[in-house]
């Protein structure tokens, strides 16, 4: 059992897929497929359930994958300690992200942080924050940057930086705002929505507003269900219907008078982004650092 077979298990773990995984570390499937097996053969045991169509654990998989993260992570400790006393921090630092932190706050926080440590490597994988928090909570990524909060006692949630949902219109819509740019609900009763799947914080939070109001999304037509929010800004820029977006995603499409952008008066939008990470695993000390330089980061910028 070498470092490389438990690497591997790991990461057919994280994917649930062979190619997949062969794609992370730069392998061929031939290549991942004989790792698994000599592991298998030398623990004497199946490790991986490979009749279904998503792959799965075994027991004695599930055993040997908490073991295996902890090795890992006493590995990366290792390598960290040594290349400390020479002079040197490099490792990887997985995130995942739901859709507005990851274009709009991450790439802030990941250049201030490889100015400091130039040699450290991130790997950004884009989850709703529902799924983004399950695979924090299965140890298959480090942190998670998310749009909702999701109770958990397992889960350290660390407030980053407000935000605010709002309409947008194509910018040669005429709508009449009631005063200030706001504008009323019944403004918009029926009228063309384009909307976020389930799983988004965008969504949850409309819901939520909407149920407050006894109202339903049932209120507008929803023509589209969409994952990218980028793709919903061109549709709406398109003339396909309104939307309900983050205010961070569409400052330089009011800038450039493509949309317009309104707030809804009886919906209170506002709400936060989290930084969030597990409280049972122990982070090593690479992690620690990027801990510390998110809180410093969002501490000077507000």
């Amino acid at each position: 059992m070498d470092f490389k077979q438990l690497e591997t298990f790991i990461v057919i773990a994280k994917h649930k897929s062979f190619s997949k995984a062969a794609k992370e570390l730069f392998l061929t499937q031939p290549t991942i497929s004989n790792h698994i097996q000599n592991l298998e053969k030398e623990l004497g045991t199946i490790l991986i359930n490979r009749n279904n169509k998503n792959i799965t654990l075994t027991k004695p998989g599930e055993i040997l994958y908490t073991h295996a993260l902890e090795i890992l992570n006493s590995r990366k400790k290792a390598l960290y300690d040594l290349k400390k006393y020479e002079g040197k921090i490099e490792g990887v630092i997985e995130l995942a992200s739901s859709s507005i932190p990851e274009t709009y706050i991450l790439p802030k926080i990941i250049k201030s942080f490889t100015a400091k440590f130039s040699d450290v490597k991130f790997t950004i994988s884009h989850y709703d924050s529902q799924d983004a928090i399950e695979e924090i909570l299965n140890e298959k990524i480090h942190f998670g940057f998310v749009g909702t909060k999701i109770p958990n006692p397992q889960i350290e949630y660390i407030d980053l930086i407000e935000d605010e949902l709002v309409l947008i219109t194509p910018y040669d819509y005429n709508i009449i705002p009631s005063s200030n740019d706001y504008i009323s609900i019944k403004s918009i009763k029926n009228k063309n929505l384009i909307m976020r799947k389930e799983g988004s914080g965008t969504r949850d939070i409309i819901i939520k507003n909407l149920k407050k109001n006894n109202l339903t999304l049932n209120y507008f037509n929803i023509i589209a269900l969409v994952e990218s929010n980028e793709a919903i800004k061109e549709m709406v820029r398109a003339g396909l219907g309104f939307s309900i977006v983050s205010s961070k995603s569409i400052t330089d499409y009011v800038n450039c008078n493509i949309l317009k952008s309104y707030k809804i008066k009886e919906l209170n939008l506002k709400r936060n982004f989290y930084f969030t990470y597990s409280k049972k695993r122990i982070p090593t000390p690479l992690e620690k650092k990027f801990i510390d330089h998110v809180l410093d980061f969002f501490n000077k910028h507000q």
